[in-house]
């Protein structure tokens, strides 16, 4: 608790922040979440508004000191790629839908198959065929000739190898006299 009267001002003017921040950090998700909808969706018309109200958001927010300007720099950068690599891609419809997928967050939590008529170069595909599996690690080992060594059964039995220290009894404190 607070002892002070300029502590406890601290503390009221640190809720009346913390509220406001709460509700910009909150209009920002809601806007780049809008933005990323519509992207997925294809509604080109209205990826435009979106988009402008989400960066029109994170400026404020870095304007009042409530994120970071790199921050709001990345967000701007990521939402604005997004938008790019989904607005510019042509061809198949299949072949967007897989677009719209890599670019939502990849191959995260999905399976590597590709949409039937893709081509099977596109995003998760090219990462699985990159991923050696786990036989290829294991075949490429040699196999380890070492045996497993016994270990001591004592502190006694460790400390007589050759080249180990044995350990000091008594307190593990320091004396006044080592340095």
């Amino acid at each position: 608790m607070a002892n002070s009267r300029s502590a406890k001002k601290r503390i009221r003017s640190s809720e009346r922040k913390r509220v406001r921040n709460r509700i910009v950090r909150s209009a920002v998700r809601t806007r780049i979440g809008r933005v990323r909808r519509s992207l997925v969706s294809g509604e080109l018309g209205a990826v435009e508004e979106e988009l402008r109200a989400a960066v029109k958001e994170l400026d404020k927010a870095a304007e009042k000191g409530i994120l970071h300007r790199n921050n709001v720099a990345r967000r701007k950068s990521r939402i604005m790629a997004m938008a790019a690599r989904l607005t510019a891609t042509g061809g198949s419809e299949a072949e967007r839908a897989a677009t719209r997928a890599a670019a939502t967050g990849g191959a995260k939590g999905r399976t590597t198959r590709t949409a039937p008529g893709a081509s099977a170069t596109t995003g998760a595909a090219k990462t699985a065929a990159k991923a050696p599996t786990a036989s290829a690690k294991t075949a490429a080992k040699p196999a380890a000739a070492k045996p497993a060594a016994a270990k001591p059964a004592t502190a006694r039995a460790a400390a007589a190898k050759p080249g180990v220290a044995p350990k000091p009894s008594g307190s593990s404190r320091r004396a006044k006299g080592d340095s």
